[in-house]
């Protein structure tokens, strides 16, 4: 079989983006996982495996890389600004809980504040095109991560197979550094897990992009009555919103 060489400058492109460096906040989020931890689902390198195996297989690699690659495409095609609004308005109306829903409004509003402060010509060939088109949705509603951060992906000229498991990537790599930090979990164990699951994103990030292209990005009736993908979790929901009034934590949500 005959490897096709990466494009160095995709490739410096992509591993900014998925980057923890990128400042965001991302590393302040656990999204269920401390609360998981808090109470006992959690408590090991073994247990981690599988809470992650299961949100891979579910509302992560399921529902969130398919929402992501939807967006990924409505802005490749250049789809009007409406179609782009409903796309996020479902996104956000499918976030578990507040502080799940707090957390794509400020990443995302950092990512905005981030782009407003590089030169134009730095993050990418088409984002002076896109970013006006960004600015105007974010005017009218508080935007969702996915859509700023897709934006930025396309803009950067990254294909989109790439920018979901980028984008898987660096979900996995935060939730494995919460369970060091929070069981704690060793380091050794910590990259044991990111080798293993790591292994399961191209294919994740190859089915996103392939059941983008079968799902509406309009509201085209002859395509049919469109919702987006489905993240039915409901101890994820639980470990999302126990967290909210959880006594003590160190991260975010």
């Amino acid at each position: 079989m005959t490897t096709l060489p990466v494009d160095p400058a995709l490739l410096v492109r992509l591993l900014q983006l998925a980057s923890p460096a990128l400042p965001v906040g991302g590393f302040s989020y656990s999204q269920g996982l401390e609360a998981a931890i808090d109470t006992g689902w959690v408590s090991s390198a073994g247990q981690t495996r599988d809470w992650l195996q299961g949100l891979l297989a579910g509302p992560v690699g399921h529902a969130e890389a398919r929402w992501l690659a939807r967006l990924l495409r409505a802005w490749r095609e250049g789809q009007p600004p409406d179609v782009l609004a409903r796309l996020d308005a479902l996104y956000q109306a499918s976030r578990e809980g507040s502080q799940l829903l707090a957390e794509t409004r400020q990443m995302a509003w950092s990512l905005l504040r981030l782009l407003a402060a590089l030169p134009a010509e730095l993050p990418g060939p088409r984002l002076p095109v896109l970013l006006p088109v960004l600015q105007t949705l974010a005017a009218q509603r508080p935007p969702a991560y996915p859509l700023v951060w897709s934006c930025l992906a396309v803009g950067m000229a990254i294909d989109d197979a790439s920018a979901v498991q980028a984008w898987l990537w660096t979900w996995l790599e935060n939730q494995v550094m919460v369970a060091i930090k929070t069981i704690p979990l060793g380091q050794n164990a910590g990259q044991a897990l990111l080798f293993e699951l790591a292994a399961q994103l191209p294919a994740l990030a190859q089915a996103a992009v392939a059941q983008a292209a079968y799902g509406a990005c309009d509201d085209d009736p002859a395509e049919g009555d469109d919702d987006g993908p489905g993240n039915f979790a409901p101890g994820f929901a639980l470990a999302c919103t126990r967290h909210e009034t959880q006594y003590s934590r160190l991260f975010r949500s």
